[in-house]
């Protein structure tokens, strides 16, 4: 069902033809960098984390990991993820499908970070755990309607 919801929403943006379903599960950074036959850097993670207004998903990089003090700094409270049961009631999706394509709760804000500009290309995941659709870093900023591009992960070795 969650696949659905991301697929009618990226129909809006012409999209739904780059979804990529997968006989393997893509729940991992690791699986779905096998199933798209990728680096595990260029999968997008959508990590969702709670605020004092609701919650922040931030796309990061696969290879990336949130920098404590940076996202401190950034939304002037620690870094929470949300448990499993929130991730859903906040973004439609289960963990190893969440993907910022179908969020139609209010209380829930898009940020995309810089870890992924890197790349020509990443590939999200798309509503379920064997599933992934390849846009540029731009497109899944524009189409996620991130508030903005943010550096809050670690540095990586490139």
């Amino acid at each position: 069902m969650s696949i659905e919801i991301a697929r009618k929403y990226l129909e809006k943006y012409g999209m739904e033809d780059r979804i990529l379903e997968f006989e393997e599960s893509s729940a991992t950074v690791e699986l779905a960098a096998e199933a798209a036959g990728v680096i595990p850097a260029r999968i997008c993670k959508s990590i969702s984390f709670k605020t004092e207004e609701g919650a922040v998903m931030i796309c990061t990089a696969g290879d990336t990991r949130i920098d404590n003090r940076k996202f401190k700094d950034f939304f002037h409270t620690k870094a929470k993820m949300l448990t499993p049961d929130l991730v859903l009631e906040y973004t439609n999706h289960e963990i190893g499908g969440v993907c910022p394509f179908g969020i139609t709760n209010p209380h829930i804000k898009v940020y995309t970070d810089i870890s992924i500009k890197r790349f020509s290309s990443v590939f999200p995941a798309c509503g379920n755990g064997n599933s992934a659709v390849e846009m540029t870093p731009d497109e899944l900023f524009e189409i996620s309607d991130s508030i903005e591009w943010i550096d809050v992960c670690k540095d990586t070795q490139e």
